[in-house]
């Protein structure tokens, strides 16, 4: 097996600027995800009767269809039913932050679920307004024990930006494949790509499980 990199080392340019279009989908989405999910949770948790409803219904549907379904639906059916077209790297952002939202309002629920009710009840007997208790007393505490699930939320949905090269998004995969075939070496290049993203990957999820160890305690009650 021929293992020469030189398709690597001469388009090292263009492949590192597919990891900054990878990098930037995946802190776009990220911070995306993070505030829509959360806000779900809280209309989850606190929210009316419809409204949770309708929150369940889209929690759901999200995790029912497959990423790759609502990043193709996204780019190609939403124009055709609207006449609005989307640039493909705004389709992938606005498809993962829709999918990833989803399982990042679990997580919110779950944190909110676990804290004793015994802390509600004292945080509005001492005479705290709702928003006041959430904020004070809550989540303080669901996010510290919320931080390992988050961490994965993170290192999955950097992954999932590979699939952004379905629709021709520039990012890192995208470029993998384009260098691969035009070099016919695709054993390297891509090996070379299960590196990167190794690097990129495991760094980000240990510094995660190194904070909750530092702040674990702090989600006790």
């Amino acid at each position: 097996m021929d293992w020469d990199v030189s398709a690597i080392t001469d388009s090292w340019r263009f492949l590192l600027g597919g990891i900054g279009v990878t990098l930037l989908l995946s802190a776009l989405t990220i911070a995306s995800s993070l505030l829509v999910g959360t806000a779900v949770g809280l209309g989850r948790s606190y929210g009316g009767r419809w409204l949770r409803v309708a929150l369940t219904f889209y929690v759901d549907s999200m995790r029912a269809i497959p990423v790759l379904v609502v990043l193709v639906w996204m780019y190609f059916a939403f124009p055709l039913m609207t006449g609005v077209s989307v640039p493909p790297f705004w389709s992938a952002w606005i498809a993962l932050t829709l999918h990833v939202a989803a399982y990042v309002a679990e997580i919110v629920r779950a944190g909110i679920a676990s804290i004793r009710p015994g802390q509600v009840r004292a945080a509005l007997a001492l005479g705290m307004s709702r928003p006041q208790m959430v904020v004070k007393v809550v989540l303080p505490q669901a996010l510290v024990r919320m931080l390992p699930a988050i961490g994965s939320v993170i290192s999955v949905t950097i992954k999932d930006t590979a699939i952004a090269a379905t629709i021709a998004v520039p990012e890192f995969m995208n470029r993998v494949s384009t260098v691969a075939g035009e070099s016919y070496q695709p054993v390297p290049v891509f090996t070379g790509a299960l590196i990167v993203y190794f690097i990129i990957l495991f760094p980000a999820t240990r510094l995660v499980d190194i904070l909750y160890g530092r702040v674990a305690h702090l989600g006790r009650s």
